[in-house]
């Protein structure tokens, strides 16, 4: 079984962004929800001084006629212009990349950034898109029947789990 311990993946994925982001004035954006609470996380422990970006990229799916609006729909929110800013872009887990695409899709009817970065927690593989992160946490393989979940405790410490799809998922 895969040794999944999310706070030293975060700490990796932190060194990993720290490295990346010297020296450059970056905007964060969280992909709802487990990208949100990443971004949140790099901000403090980054001491970035914006407010960090979030987005629910659920109208912006390309799957999104045949899979219908989730109930947990949240408006997306970006408190700042985007334009010719370097944003950083933070997702939980990076899949087929149809989730970064749907989110690109949105960041650019906010503006034309000078530059996007992808930092994923984790990258599963199995892209349907042509998608890369700029930083990632780990890389991992699973069977397309597993799902890779993150949550959060009260503490605000990360967990990831490793659950089996259901039909509807």
């Amino acid at each position: 079984m895969l040794d999944l311990d999310a706070e030293a993946i975060y700490r990796v994925l932190l060194s990993r962004v720290r490295e990346q982001v010297a020296g450059r004035d970056v905007r964060l954006v969280g992909i709802h929800t487990g990208g949100v609470w990443i971004a949140h996380r790099l901000k403090e422990d980054l001491a970035i001084p914006h407010e960090v970006g979030s987005l629910d990229v659920s109208f912006y799916r390309d799957d999104f006629s045949s899979s219908g609006l989730s109930a947990t729909v949240k408006p997306s929110h970006i408190p700042f212009d985007v334009v010719d800013q370097n944003l950083l872009l933070v997702d939980d887990v990076l899949y087929t990349g149809r989730t970064t695409r749907a989110a690109m899709n949105e960041i650019f009817d906010h503006g034309r950034p000078a530059r996007i970065d992808l930092a994923v927690l984790i990258d599963r593989g199995g892209r349907e898109l042509p998608v890369a992160p700029t930083v990632t946490g780990r890389t991992i393989e699973v069977p397309d029947t597993i799902s890779v979940v993150l949550s959060r405790d009260d503490d605000l410490r990360f967990h990831l789990t490793l659950e089996h799809k259901t039909e509807d998922a």
